[in-house]
């Protein structure tokens, strides 16, 4: 895992009113209730989604969504957007309430399990493992609940910028049991906790920079982070993919948690590059969560900001990059063909700056 620098925190009067302000938030959820919250909490998300200033993202979600699921009406698109963001309101508000819902007596009247019996198996026998997820679903009520069934998680975690209210959220979630490994640091820390038979939790659809492996995501190469692959590649970790998916609110539970795919060692020994077959078999298995729940993603997030190098040089599509792509079992030629045109868009769009 490249070294990466620490942002400085704020620790001043902003930071501490941004602090007081979710403090509160929390505050009015514990008063009111998840449920009688909730609706008052979509209704904000659709104003904010629509305002004037938040336009640009809006239209991002929009052009995402409409790439991602091409055979999709305008409707559809702007409805899924708006989706998105009420989806985005509704995890800061279960924020407020999940450490009381899903603890180790009370998760089971909160959350229902998929067919999730393999992955609790690997998990059972006490080895490490890799956990991956994308921003997709309700993240944490996924580490909750995996910390609320004994598991010895360490989610990798990215400092907010605000000091105070780090200090909280960091408080609220080691109260049940869910260890945050800064990522800033991780790299000294990650092997000892691997070599005790811990757990790593990644959410593993962050743009990974310039410098990441470019894997299809949608169709569309993306930056993902090549530490992943080569912690699973040192240690020899399966890496189990799942997501916790919020039900509608006439479900007896809140969430549902499903096992998307298990990616053992013996998946990637045979491979002529291991490391790139990871990223994109993770990467698949995190498209494949949000399929099955596109309103509950966040597509206002720049996942295809960085660029691949042949498309910022102006190059044709790497032959050996298209052979590679080919090679993976679950590629088909029209989305080979679809990756490969919308690289070509894309590396017309860095001409053009």
């Amino acid at each position: 895992m490249r070294r990466s620098r620490k942002p400085a925190q704020s620790n001043g009067l902003a930071a501490h009113a941004l602090h007081y302000a979710a403090r509160t938030a929390v505050a009015a959820v514990g008063a009111f209730g998840l449920e009688d919250a909730s609706a008052t909490v979509r209704s904000a998300a659709r104003w904010w989604a629509r305002s004037s200033f938040n336009a640009q993202r809006h239209r991002r979600a929009k052009a995402n969504i409409a790439w991602a699921f091409p055979e999709a009406d305008a409707a559809w698109v702007e409805r899924t957007a708006v989706a998105s963001y009420e989806h985005l309101f509704l995890l800061a508000a279960e924020l407020a309430a999940l450490p009381r819902l899903i603890t180790p007596s009370r998760w089971f009247e909160h959350v229902e399990l998929g067919d999730v019996r393999e992955g609790l198996e690997l998990l059972a026998e006490g080895r490490p493992a890799i956990l991956i997820t994308g921003h997709c679903g309700c993240w944490e009520a996924l580490g909750y609940t995996l910390a609320a069934l004994g598991v010895p998680l360490h989610a990798l975690y990215r400092p907010l910028n605000q000091k105070p209210l780090d200090d909280w959220v960091r408080r609220v979630r080691a109260s049940r049991g869910l260890a945050l490994l800064d990522k800033f640091g991780a790299t000294e820390r990650i092997p000892a906790i691997i070599e005790q038979g811990g757990c790593v939790g990644f959410l593993a659809d962050q743009n990974a920079g310039d410098r990441g492996l470019f894997v299809p995501f949608f169709n569309r190469l993306a930056s993902s982070y090549k530490s992943i692959g080569l912690l699973a590649m040192r240690y020899e970790l399966p890496l189990l993919c799942g997501a916790a998916f919020r039900l509608p609110a006439a479900s007896r539970k809140r969430f549902r948690i499903e096992l998307v795919d298990v990616i053992l060692p013996q998946h990637w020994k045979d491979a002529d590059d291991p490391l790139f077959f990871i990223t994109c078999r993770y990467r698949w298995a995190i498209e494949t969560m949000v399929r099955m729940a596109p309103e509950q993603y966040l597509w206002m997030h720049r996942a295809w900001k960085s660029r691949p190098r042949h498309e910022r040089l102006g190059r044709p599509f790497p032959p050996a990059l298209r052979q590679k792509l080919a090679s993976l079992p679950w590629m088909t030629q029209p989305s080979l063909e679809r990756i490969i045109e919308r690289s070509r868009r894309d590396a017309a769009q860095c001409a053009a700056r």
